[in-house]
Protein backbone atom coordinates (compact mmCIF):
# COMPACT_ATOMS: atom_id res chain seq x y z
CA UNK A 1 0.00 0.00 0.00
CA UNK A 2 2.99 2.29 -0.45
CA UNK A 3 1.29 4.20 -3.24
CA UNK A 4 -1.53 5.44 -1.01
CA UNK A 5 0.35 5.77 2.31
CA UNK A 6 0.17 9.61 2.24
CA UNK A 7 -3.64 9.37 2.13
CA UNK A 8 -3.85 7.17 5.23
CA UNK A 9 -3.46 7.70 8.97
CA UNK A 10 -1.25 5.49 11.18
CA UNK A 11 -4.39 3.74 12.44
CA UNK A 12 -5.24 2.83 8.85
CA UNK A 13 -1.78 1.39 8.29
CA UNK A 14 -2.24 -0.82 11.35
CA UNK A 15 -5.72 -1.84 10.19
CA UNK A 16 -4.30 -2.86 6.81
CA UNK A 17 -1.64 -4.99 8.47
CA UNK A 18 -4.18 -6.76 10.69
CA UNK A 19 -6.94 -7.32 8.15
CA UNK A 20 -4.48 -8.50 5.50
CA UNK A 21 -3.01 -11.06 7.91
CA UNK A 22 -6.50 -12.18 8.90
CA UNK A 23 -7.61 -12.50 5.30
CA UNK A 24 -4.63 -14.65 4.34
CA UNK A 25 -5.02 -16.82 7.42
CA UNK A 26 -8.81 -17.21 7.56
CA UNK A 27 -10.18 -16.52 4.07
CA UNK A 28 -7.46 -17.74 1.68
CA UNK A 29 -7.65 -21.41 2.74
CA UNK A 30 -11.41 -21.54 2.11
CA UNK A 31 -12.44 -23.32 -1.06
CA UNK A 32 -15.09 -21.74 -3.24
CA UNK A 33 -18.61 -23.01 -2.44
CA UNK A 34 -19.59 -25.79 -4.83
CA UNK A 35 -23.15 -24.60 -5.37
CA UNK A 36 -25.67 -21.93 -4.43
CA UNK A 37 -26.76 -23.73 -1.29
CA UNK A 38 -23.18 -23.94 -0.07
CA UNK A 39 -22.64 -20.27 -0.93
CA UNK A 40 -25.61 -19.27 1.20
CA UNK A 41 -24.39 -21.27 4.18
CA UNK A 42 -20.82 -20.01 3.73
CA UNK A 43 -22.00 -16.38 3.54
CA UNK A 44 -23.56 -16.70 6.99
CA UNK A 45 -20.39 -18.31 8.34
CA UNK A 46 -18.20 -15.59 6.86
CA UNK A 47 -20.46 -12.87 8.25
CA UNK A 48 -20.05 -14.30 11.73
CA UNK A 49 -16.26 -14.47 11.31
CA UNK A 50 -16.12 -10.91 9.99
CA UNK A 51 -18.24 -9.68 12.87
CA UNK A 52 -16.09 -11.48 15.43
CA UNK A 53 -13.00 -9.93 13.87
CA UNK A 54 -14.48 -6.45 14.27
CA UNK A 55 -13.93 -5.70 10.59
CA UNK A 56 -17.21 -3.81 10.20
CA UNK A 57 -16.51 -1.21 12.87
CA UNK A 58 -15.77 1.35 10.16
CA UNK A 59 -19.50 1.44 9.42
CA UNK A 60 -20.34 2.95 12.81
CA UNK A 61 -17.89 5.82 12.33
CA UNK A 62 -18.49 5.94 8.56
CA UNK A 63 -14.72 5.80 8.01
CA UNK A 64 -14.60 5.21 4.26
CA UNK A 65 -10.83 4.77 4.19
CA UNK A 66 -11.08 1.97 6.75
CA UNK A 67 -13.91 0.32 4.82
CA UNK A 68 -11.89 0.55 1.60
CA UNK A 69 -8.93 -1.11 3.30
CA UNK A 70 -11.13 -3.95 4.58
CA UNK A 71 -12.64 -4.57 1.14
CA UNK A 72 -9.25 -4.21 -0.56
CA UNK A 73 -7.74 -6.83 1.75
CA UNK A 74 -10.64 -9.29 1.61
CA UNK A 75 -11.72 -9.20 -2.03
CA UNK A 76 -8.65 -10.94 -3.39
CA UNK A 77 -8.85 -13.66 -0.75
CA UNK A 78 -12.58 -14.28 -1.00
CA UNK A 79 -14.93 -12.41 -3.36
CA UNK A 80 -17.79 -13.85 -1.31
CA UNK A 81 -16.43 -12.26 1.87
CA UNK A 82 -16.20 -8.93 0.07
CA UNK A 83 -19.81 -9.26 -1.07
CA UNK A 84 -20.87 -9.88 2.53
CA UNK A 85 -19.07 -6.72 3.66
CA UNK A 86 -20.54 -4.70 0.80
CA UNK A 87 -24.16 -5.50 1.62
CA UNK A 88 -23.70 -4.98 5.35
CA UNK A 89 -22.22 -1.58 4.48
CA UNK A 90 -25.21 -0.65 2.32
CA UNK A 91 -27.68 -1.63 5.02
CA UNK A 92 -25.92 0.12 7.89
CA UNK A 93 -25.16 3.26 5.91
CA UNK A 94 -28.74 3.68 4.69
CA UNK A 95 -29.98 3.43 8.28
CA UNK A 96 -27.34 5.85 9.54
CA UNK A 97 -28.03 8.42 6.81
CA UNK A 98 -31.79 7.96 7.28
CA UNK A 99 -31.48 9.69 10.61
CA UNK A 100 -34.02 7.62 12.56
CA UNK A 101 -32.46 7.07 15.98
CA UNK A 102 -34.76 4.19 16.92
CA UNK A 103 -34.11 2.16 13.76
CA UNK A 104 -30.41 2.88 13.94
CA UNK A 105 -30.14 1.74 17.56
CA UNK A 106 -32.27 -1.32 16.91
CA UNK A 107 -30.49 -2.65 13.82
CA UNK A 108 -27.08 -1.09 13.12
CA UNK A 109 -25.19 -2.66 16.07
CA UNK A 110 -26.32 -6.13 14.98
CA UNK A 111 -25.34 -5.49 11.37
CA UNK A 112 -21.87 -4.36 12.45
CA UNK A 113 -21.44 -7.27 14.88
CA UNK A 114 -22.36 -9.79 12.18
CA UNK A 115 -25.44 -10.93 14.08
CA UNK A 116 -27.87 -9.45 11.55
CA UNK A 117 -27.51 -10.05 7.81
CA UNK A 118 -28.81 -7.17 5.69
CA UNK A 119 -30.15 -6.94 2.14
CA UNK A 120 -30.56 -3.85 -0.05
CA UNK A 121 -33.67 -4.36 -2.17
CA UNK A 122 -33.66 -1.74 -4.89
CA UNK A 123 -33.29 -3.53 -8.24
CA UNK A 124 -36.22 -4.85 -10.26
CA UNK A 125 -36.51 -6.63 -13.60
CA UNK A 126 -37.11 -3.35 -15.45
CA UNK A 127 -35.47 -1.03 -12.94
CA UNK A 128 -31.71 -1.39 -12.77
CA UNK A 129 -29.77 1.77 -13.55
CA UNK A 130 -33.14 3.47 -14.07
CA UNK A 131 -34.24 3.20 -10.46
CA UNK A 132 -37.23 5.49 -10.98
CA UNK A 133 -38.79 2.84 -13.24
CA UNK A 134 -39.49 0.54 -10.29
CA UNK A 135 -43.04 -0.74 -9.91
CA UNK A 136 -43.02 -1.93 -6.29
CA UNK A 137 -45.49 0.24 -4.36
CA UNK A 138 -46.27 1.05 -0.75
CA UNK A 139 -49.65 2.52 0.13
CA UNK A 140 -50.74 3.91 3.45
CA UNK A 141 -53.53 2.11 5.33
CA UNK A 142 -54.19 3.49 8.78
CA UNK A 143 -50.96 3.37 10.76
CA UNK A 144 -49.39 0.83 8.38
CA UNK A 145 -47.78 0.69 4.95
CA UNK A 146 -48.78 -2.07 2.54
CA UNK A 147 -46.04 -3.13 0.12
CA UNK A 148 -46.69 -4.94 -3.16
CA UNK A 149 -44.23 -5.83 -5.91
CA UNK A 150 -41.15 -7.83 -6.79
CA UNK A 151 -37.40 -7.32 -6.57
CA UNK A 152 -34.70 -9.31 -8.35
CA UNK A 153 -30.93 -9.67 -8.32
CA UNK A 154 -31.01 -8.97 -4.58
CA UNK A 155 -27.88 -10.00 -2.69
CA UNK A 156 -28.63 -12.13 0.37
CA UNK A 157 -32.20 -12.74 -0.80
CA UNK A 158 -33.54 -15.68 1.17
CA UNK A 159 -30.89 -15.56 3.90
CA UNK A 160 -31.02 -11.94 5.11
CA UNK A 161 -32.53 -11.06 8.48
CA UNK A 162 -33.65 -7.60 7.37
CA UNK A 163 -34.34 -5.98 4.01
CA UNK A 164 -34.03 -2.30 3.07
CA UNK A 165 -36.83 -2.06 0.51
CA UNK A 166 -37.42 0.76 -1.95
CA UNK A 167 -41.01 1.33 -3.07
CA UNK A 168 -43.10 4.01 -4.76
CA UNK A 169 -45.27 5.90 -2.30
CA UNK A 170 -46.40 8.68 -4.66
CA UNK A 171 -47.23 7.17 -8.07
CA UNK A 172 -46.41 9.39 -11.02
CA UNK A 173 -43.78 11.39 -9.15
CA UNK A 174 -40.83 9.45 -10.57
CA UNK A 175 -37.77 9.45 -8.35
CA UNK A 176 -39.39 12.04 -6.10
CA UNK A 177 -42.05 9.54 -5.06
CA UNK A 178 -39.90 6.67 -3.75
CA UNK A 179 -39.56 5.78 -0.06
CA UNK A 180 -37.36 3.35 1.84
CA UNK A 181 -38.68 0.79 4.33
CA UNK A 182 -37.06 -1.62 6.75
CA UNK A 183 -38.70 -5.04 6.46
CA UNK A 184 -37.64 -7.92 8.77
CA UNK A 185 -37.42 -11.26 6.97
CA UNK A 186 -40.25 -12.82 8.99
CA UNK A 187 -42.76 -10.15 7.96
CA UNK A 188 -45.96 -11.78 6.58
CA UNK A 189 -46.51 -11.04 2.92
CA UNK A 190 -42.83 -11.09 1.97
CA UNK A 191 -41.50 -14.24 0.32
CA UNK A 192 -38.29 -15.53 -1.22
CA UNK A 193 -39.11 -16.51 -4.80
CA UNK A 194 -35.91 -18.36 -5.68
CA UNK A 195 -32.20 -18.06 -6.26
CA UNK A 196 -30.54 -16.39 -9.22
CA UNK A 197 -27.19 -18.11 -9.61
CA UNK A 198 -24.16 -16.10 -10.71
CA UNK A 199 -21.00 -17.42 -12.33
CA UNK A 200 -19.22 -16.60 -9.05
CA UNK A 201 -20.45 -17.77 -5.66
CA UNK A 202 -22.84 -15.12 -4.40
CA UNK A 203 -26.26 -15.50 -2.72
CA UNK A 204 -28.66 -13.70 -5.05
CA UNK A 205 -32.35 -13.99 -5.71
CA UNK A 206 -35.88 -12.68 -6.10
CA UNK A 207 -38.25 -11.54 -3.39
CA UNK A 208 -41.97 -10.75 -3.64
CA UNK A 209 -44.29 -8.59 -1.59
CA UNK A 210 -48.00 -9.37 -1.47
CA UNK A 211 -50.03 -7.24 0.87
CA UNK A 212 -46.94 -6.99 3.07
CA UNK A 213 -47.79 -4.78 6.02
CA UNK A 214 -45.18 -2.85 7.97
CA UNK A 215 -45.74 -0.22 10.68
CA UNK A 216 -45.23 3.47 10.06
CA UNK A 217 -42.05 3.18 12.13
CA UNK A 218 -40.55 1.02 9.33
CA UNK A 219 -40.16 4.11 7.12
CA UNK A 220 -36.45 4.98 6.87
CA UNK A 221 -35.98 8.72 6.56
CA UNK A 222 -38.75 10.85 5.11
CA UNK A 223 -41.59 9.80 2.85
CA UNK A 224 -40.77 10.20 -0.86
CA UNK A 225 -37.08 10.82 -0.06
CA UNK A 226 -36.01 7.21 -0.48
CA UNK A 227 -34.43 7.70 -3.88
CA UNK A 228 -32.24 10.51 -2.58
CA UNK A 229 -31.31 8.43 0.47
CA UNK A 230 -30.46 5.45 -1.73
CA UNK A 231 -28.29 7.56 -4.02
CA UNK A 232 -26.52 9.14 -1.02
CA UNK A 233 -25.81 5.66 0.31
CA UNK A 234 -24.41 4.43 -3.00
CA UNK A 235 -22.45 7.65 -3.48
CA UNK A 236 -20.84 7.35 -0.06
CA UNK A 237 -19.82 3.72 -0.59
CA UNK A 238 -18.96 3.82 -4.30
CA UNK A 239 -15.22 4.21 -3.78
CA UNK A 240 -15.21 1.03 -1.69
CA UNK A 241 -16.32 -0.93 -4.78
CA UNK A 242 -13.17 0.36 -6.42
CA UNK A 243 -11.21 -0.83 -3.40
CA UNK A 244 -12.63 -4.33 -3.83
CA UNK A 245 -11.60 -4.22 -7.47
CA UNK A 246 -8.07 -3.27 -6.43
CA UNK A 247 -7.99 -6.20 -4.02
CA UNK A 248 -8.94 -8.62 -6.78
CA UNK A 249 -6.42 -7.09 -9.17
CA UNK A 250 -3.70 -7.23 -6.53
CA UNK A 251 -4.26 -10.94 -5.92
CA UNK A 252 -4.29 -11.61 -9.67
CA UNK A 253 -0.99 -9.76 -10.05
CA UNK A 254 0.47 -11.73 -7.15
CA UNK A 255 -0.53 -15.03 -8.77
CA UNK A 256 0.83 -13.94 -12.16
CA UNK A 257 4.19 -12.94 -10.70
CA UNK A 258 4.49 -16.18 -8.71
CA UNK A 259 3.69 -18.24 -11.80
CA UNK A 260 6.10 -16.30 -14.01
CA UNK A 261 8.95 -16.82 -11.55
CA UNK A 262 8.66 -20.61 -11.62
CA UNK A 263 7.27 -21.47 -15.05
CA UNK A 264 9.72 -22.29 -17.85
CA UNK A 265 8.90 -22.05 -21.54
CA UNK A 266 11.30 -22.31 -24.47
CA UNK A 267 14.26 -22.79 -22.14
CA UNK A 268 13.72 -19.76 -19.91
CA UNK A 269 11.57 -18.50 -17.08
CA UNK A 270 8.50 -16.51 -18.07
CA UNK A 271 9.76 -13.76 -15.75
CA UNK A 272 12.78 -13.30 -18.04
CA UNK A 273 10.68 -12.79 -21.16
CA UNK A 274 10.27 -9.14 -22.21
CA UNK A 275 6.62 -9.65 -23.19
CA UNK A 276 5.76 -10.95 -19.70
CA UNK A 277 7.76 -8.20 -18.01
CA UNK A 278 5.88 -5.64 -20.09
CA UNK A 279 2.55 -7.09 -19.00
CA UNK A 280 3.52 -7.16 -15.33
CA UNK A 281 4.80 -3.60 -15.50
CA UNK A 282 1.54 -2.34 -16.98
CA UNK A 283 -0.57 -4.32 -14.51
CA UNK A 284 1.33 -2.92 -11.51
CA UNK A 285 1.18 0.64 -12.82
CA UNK A 286 -2.55 0.46 -13.49
CA UNK A 287 -3.18 -1.02 -10.06
CA UNK A 288 -1.33 1.79 -8.31
CA UNK A 289 -3.23 4.38 -10.36
CA UNK A 290 -6.53 2.74 -9.45
CA UNK A 291 -5.69 2.67 -5.75
CA UNK A 292 -4.71 6.33 -5.81
CA UNK A 293 -8.10 7.27 -7.25
CA UNK A 294 -9.93 5.10 -4.71
CA UNK A 295 -8.13 6.40 -1.65
CA UNK A 296 -8.22 9.98 -2.92
CA UNK A 297 -12.02 9.80 -2.90
CA UNK A 298 -11.99 8.27 0.58
CA UNK A 299 -9.55 10.94 1.80
CA UNK A 300 -11.77 13.69 0.43
CA UNK A 301 -14.75 12.35 2.35
CA UNK A 302 -12.70 12.13 5.55
CA UNK A 303 -11.64 15.75 5.14
CA UNK A 304 -15.13 17.10 4.81
CA UNK A 305 -15.45 17.60 1.10
CA UNK A 306 -19.14 18.32 0.54
CA UNK A 307 -19.46 16.31 -2.66
CA UNK A 308 -17.22 13.48 -3.71
CA UNK A 309 -19.58 12.21 -6.41
CA UNK A 310 -17.16 12.83 -9.27
CA UNK A 311 -14.04 11.50 -7.53
CA UNK A 312 -15.96 8.46 -6.28
CA UNK A 313 -17.32 7.81 -9.78
CA UNK A 314 -13.81 8.11 -11.24
CA UNK A 315 -12.52 5.70 -8.59
CA UNK A 316 -15.15 3.05 -9.24
CA UNK A 317 -14.96 3.45 -13.01
CA UNK A 318 -11.19 3.26 -13.33
CA UNK A 319 -10.61 0.65 -10.63
CA UNK A 320 -13.23 -1.81 -11.85
CA UNK A 321 -12.27 -1.46 -15.51
CA UNK A 322 -8.60 -1.79 -14.55
CA UNK A 323 -9.25 -4.86 -12.41
CA UNK A 324 -10.99 -6.55 -15.33
CA UNK A 325 -7.90 -6.00 -17.51
CA UNK A 326 -5.43 -7.01 -14.81
CA UNK A 327 -7.26 -10.23 -14.01
CA UNK A 328 -7.57 -11.03 -17.70
CA UNK A 329 -3.83 -10.52 -18.18
CA UNK A 330 -3.15 -12.74 -15.17
CA UNK A 331 -5.17 -15.51 -16.79
CA UNK A 332 -3.16 -15.03 -19.97
CA UNK A 333 0.14 -15.29 -18.08
CA UNK A 334 -0.91 -18.32 -16.05
CA UNK A 335 -2.16 -19.96 -19.24
CA UNK A 336 -4.30 -23.08 -19.30
CA UNK A 337 -4.27 -23.50 -15.52
CA UNK A 338 -5.85 -20.07 -15.26
CA UNK A 339 -9.10 -21.26 -16.80
CA UNK A 340 -9.37 -24.45 -14.75
CA UNK A 341 -12.03 -24.23 -12.06
CA UNK A 342 -10.41 -23.84 -8.67
CA UNK A 343 -7.40 -21.77 -9.67
CA UNK A 344 -7.32 -18.39 -7.90
CA UNK A 345 -7.22 -16.35 -11.10
CA UNK A 346 -10.07 -18.35 -12.61
CA UNK A 347 -12.14 -17.58 -9.53
CA UNK A 348 -11.24 -13.90 -9.77
CA UNK A 349 -12.03 -13.87 -13.49
CA UNK A 350 -15.61 -14.88 -12.75
CA UNK A 351 -15.97 -12.60 -9.73
CA UNK A 352 -14.49 -9.36 -11.07
CA UNK A 353 -16.95 -8.89 -13.93
CA UNK A 354 -19.90 -7.97 -11.70
CA UNK A 355 -18.04 -4.99 -10.21
CA UNK A 356 -18.42 -3.07 -13.47
CA UNK A 357 -22.20 -3.38 -13.19
CA UNK A 358 -23.45 -3.26 -9.61
CA UNK A 359 -23.84 -0.05 -7.59
CA UNK A 360 -23.75 1.95 -10.81
CA UNK A 361 -22.49 0.54 -14.10
CA UNK A 362 -19.37 1.98 -15.73
CA UNK A 363 -21.53 3.82 -18.26
CA UNK A 364 -23.37 5.60 -15.42
CA UNK A 365 -20.06 6.55 -13.77
CA UNK A 366 -18.90 8.18 -17.00
CA UNK A 367 -22.08 10.24 -17.08
CA UNK A 368 -21.56 11.32 -13.46
CA UNK A 369 -17.99 12.41 -14.23
CA UNK A 370 -19.05 14.29 -17.36
CA UNK A 371 -21.93 15.94 -15.48
CA UNK A 372 -19.51 17.20 -12.85
CA UNK A 373 -17.18 18.61 -15.49
CA UNK A 374 -19.98 20.49 -17.26
CA UNK A 375 -21.37 21.77 -13.96
CA UNK A 376 -17.94 23.13 -13.06
CA UNK A 377 -17.59 24.73 -16.50
CA UNK A 378 -20.98 26.42 -16.08
CA UNK A 379 -19.97 27.88 -12.70
CA UNK A 380 -16.64 29.14 -14.01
Amino acid sequence: MKAVAPLLEPTHQELWRRVSEWGQRVLRPKSEPANDGDARREARTILREIGEGGWLQALESQDLRALCLVRDAMAGESPLADAVVAIQALGATALILGGDTTLRQQWVPGIIAGDVMAAFAMTETDAGSDVAAMTTTARREGDCWVIDGEKHLISNAGIADVYLVFAKTTPGAGSRGISLFLVPSDTPGMSFEGAQVLAAAHPLGRIRFRNCRVPDSALVGQRDRGFKLGMQTLDRLRASVGAAACGMASRALEEAVAHARQRRQFGQLLSDMPVIRSKIGQMATDLDAARLLVYRAAWEQAHGMERISVSAAMAKLFATETAQRVVDEAVQIVGGAGVVIGHPVERLYRAVRALRIYEGASEIQRLIVAGGIFDEATRA
